[in-house]
């Protein structure tokens, strides 16, 4: 599964796609914190304390909870509790809010793009552009961002074709990549820019990129 971070309202969500299924999977701890405009700590106890109700009232919805790897705060992949679409639909009606409307057009949004992306791949890199020009970008970086992932893409190809096959492989390649020409393994040189989660090449200058 391909995990990526969503943005509700300023918030993070950490999903997962399931290609096979064509099904996002959602944290439920970030829901629980959007819905109940809570931080992750506050948004945790909520949800254990629902979790227990619903499981005592014999609710559907604590059986179809899953549990995925996803990114946690101090950057590793950590068991997370996680619902489809549907699920997550379920656990709004759980939880009264002001947030759970706009929140069930997100997820209607969220699904469609994603759908949309398969069909036409154009618009995921459309999109990404956008995303970039939101966030302030020049658009020299962004031209330059752009032709870095579509190089990414390529050396990623020929390393599949050699038989590279898990996420650790490439991330032990990208660090020794990453050292040759910066003298920093990629965790390095993320602490050296004093990033987290954050993606590196999103915070490289036009000249790190290239």
């Amino acid at each position: 599964m391909n995990t990526k971070l969503q943005i509700f309202n300023e918030k993070k969500v950490r999903t997962a796609w399931d290609a096979e299924a064509e099904e996002w999977y959602f944290s439920v701890v970030d829901v629980v914190a959007v819905l109940t405009d809570s931080d992750y700590s506050a948004a945790r106890k909520y949800w254990k304390v629902l979790k227990g109700r619903l499981n005592a009232e014999g609710s559907e919805l604590v059986t179809k909870c899953y549990q995925l790897k996803l990114p946690a705060a101090d950057g590793k992949m950590r068991l997370t509790d996680v619902l489809d679409t549907k699920g997550v639909l379920r656990l709004v009606q759980s939880i009264p809010s002001p947030k759970a409307e706009p929140f069930k057009m997100w997820l209607a949004k969220v699904g469609a793009e994603r759908l949309d992306e398969i069909a036409d791949p154009e618009k995921a890199i459309q999109r990404g552009v956008e995303y970039y020009r939101a966030k302030g970008y020049p658009e020299s970086w962004i031209n330059q961002r752009m032709k870095a992932i579509e190089v990414r893409k390529h050396l990623t190809d020929e390393w599949s074709a050699r038989g590279i096959e898990t996420s650790k492989e490439y991330a032990i390649l990208t660090s020794e990549m990453t050292k040759a020409w910066s003298g920093m393994t990629v965790s390095e040189y993320k602490e050296y820019k004093g990033l987290h989660k954050e993606n590196l090449r999103d915070n490289m200058t036009d000249i790190e990129l290239v």
